[in-house]
């Protein structure tokens, strides 16, 4: 496989890319920014999220779908450029919202941190959270260990959440919006058992973050610990892995106009203090022999 080539750098920290309409979106965290970038390197300013914008969806019509993590609201944004409140999951999200999956009929769910990471709180697990293309907002699955990057397969039947914290990928059953039982997809080692972050992060072989799934069912991951992307098939056996030499990689998307371009939201860091002063985050990028499939 090819190495990762720059597309754009000079980021704060890039995360959630989305590929639509012939360009990939994403979140620049501390820049309070969300993006478009094509692929000859021209960018756009979609939106300014005081919030910090993390995840990203597409309604039906067009309107885009932004997390805003420190207040945990979502919010719509209009086909005139203005933000309104979409949805408000503050009594629902005990800490910071963070990824989001929007399917074709404007469904949405949205995972959070669950406890204060940057603040050194104990780890514990949390909600993922299911909302009406109206906004309305339930709990749809409790117990999980940093839900994170998800994929909702090409018929629509199941959503796959990496778990963070976990060592994990857990799938789910969707009807009609609602999830089934959880059932464990892929599994890198055993559920650590520590409740400090540092030390958890020690006991896990896969930290997966962000993730894809391409035609042939694998998903791509962005292990946050290891600093690669991985392509594993369902029980876990890893079939590829591609090195980000020293860099730390975050999440990732399988895009262009043949879905087979995969993004890499890549940095050094993503403690704020120093990804805000430095700005060494970018998005990577390489050519792969599968296509993307599903969604995001």
């Amino acid at each position: 496989m090819p190495k990762l080539k720059p597309l754009i750098s000079g980021l704060s920290f890039t995360e959630c890319p989305r590929w639509h309409n012939g360009r990939l979106y994403f979140s620049d965290f501390y820049t309070r920014r969300v993006l478009a970038v094509a692929l000859d390197g021209t960018i756009e300013t979609i939106a300014e999220v005081p919030g910090q914008p993390s995840g990203l969806g597409f309604l039906p019509d067009g309107r885009m779908l932004i997390v805003s993590m420190l207040d945990r609201r979502i919010l719509r944004r209009e086909l005139d450029a203005s933000l309104v409140e979409h949805a408000d999951l503050s009594r629902l999200a005990p800490w910071h919202l963070n990824d989001m999956l929007v399917d074709h009929h404007g469904r949405a769910w949205v995972g959070n941190f669950g406890f204060d990471l940057m603040g050194g709180a104990l780890v514990s697990t949390t909600n993922l959270i299911h909302l009406d293309r109206d906004g309305r907002a339930t709990v749809t699955a409790a117990g999980l260990g940093f839900p994170n990057g998800m994929v909702l397969t090409p018929n629509g039947k199941t959503l796959i959440v990496a778990e963070t914290t976990m060592n994990r990928l857990s799938a789910f059953d969707v009807t009609s919006g609602s999830l089934g039982k959880q059932r464990i997809w892929a599994a890198f080692g055993a559920p650590p058992t520590s409740t400090s972050f540092a030390d958890l992060f020690n006991e896990v072989d896969v930290a997966p973050d962000g993730i894809c799934l391409d035609a042939e069912g694998a998903i791509w991951v962005a292990d946050a610990k290891n600093g690669r992307l991985i392509r594993v098939a369902e029980g876990g056996d890893i079939l590829e892995e591609l090195k980000t030499d020293g860099m730390g990689v975050f999440a990732c998307m399988l895009g262009g106009d043949d879905r087979r371009t995969l993004f890499a939201c890549v940095a050094p860091t993503f403690h704020e203090s120093k990804a805000s002063a430095n700005h060494q985050a970018a998005i990577w990028m390489t050519h792969v022999d599968v296509q993307g499939a599903g969604l995001p």
